[in-house]
């Protein structure tokens, strides 16, 4: 199933265009994340200034100053490992992340890019409100957490030693802008977590990329940057 995802997932995309998902230094007012890039403009940038720009084939780190074309040369290898169906699929799929620095600071990674990281305060994209998954990078024990929402309304989720997903608590529906605070013993803070409600799986990288863009939904724009990362060897100056 996951594969069949990814087949058409990448066909729909082979046409679509560049975009930037990640920008720093000098030049990042001119590219910022969702700008589109024609296959024949060049990305100029300047000392210090660092690029992520994505594709169907997936993200490349350009480092400044140089001169960069958006199209991947054909002779340039692109890294298959990880594909569309590794962070876009319901059955979670464990591996290793490669390529671009990340803002994520927790060892472990998540296997699934919809499921939600209870580790970290964020805007959560989800597809399907009545179909969430938590997820904890840190399994080595029982742990409870408490969930609350703006309105008072509370409910407990458990996690045994060695589970890391548990499904979001039925009582405490998801729904667009609803927010909520989950906390549990051992936490340094309580953690934040904003729902986003995308609806069906977005088209292709592009348009996940370009999704969780739009909604602020950084901690899975990071894993998917890491995840669909080329080798360095096809983000070299022009």
């Amino acid at each position: 199933m996951a594969l069949t995802i990814a087949g058409a997932g990448l066909a729909a995309a082979a046409a679509a265009e560049t975009i930037v998902v990640r920008s720093s230094g000098p030049s990042m007012k001119a590219y910022p994340p969702g700008k589109a890039l024609a296959d024949s403009s060049m990305i100029v940038l300047k000392p210090n200034d660092q690029v992520v720009i994505l594709d169907s084939r997936g993200t490349r780190t350009l480092k400044g100053p140089g001169s960069f074309s958006p199209v991947i040369s054909r002779s340039q290898p692109t890294d298959l490992r990880a594909t569309f169906a590794d962070v876009s699929g319901r059955r979670a799929r464990p591996g290793a992340v490669r390529g671009v620095t990340p803002a994520v600071t927790s060892a472990a990674r998540s296997p699934n890019i919809w499921f939600v990281d209870i580790g970290r305060s964020s805007t959560a994209c989800v597809t399907d409100p009545t179909r969430v998954t938590l997820w904890r990078p840190d399994r080595s024990a029982d742990a409870t957490v408490t969930v609350s929402g703006a309105n008072g309304a509370t409910a407990t989720v458990k996690w045994a030693t060695g589970e890391s997903q548990q499904a979001w608590p039925a009582t405490l529906p998801v729904s667009q802008g609803a927010e909520y605070r989950l906390s549990w013993a051992g936490a340094p803070e309580p953690t934040t977590l904003k729902f986003a409600v995308l609806g069906p799986n977005p088209t292709g990288l592009e348009g996940m990329a370009s999704a969780l863009i739009k909604n602020g939904c950084d901690a899975q724009l990071d894993l998917l940057i890491e995840t669909v990362a080329i080798p360095d060897a096809a983000a070299t100056a022009g």
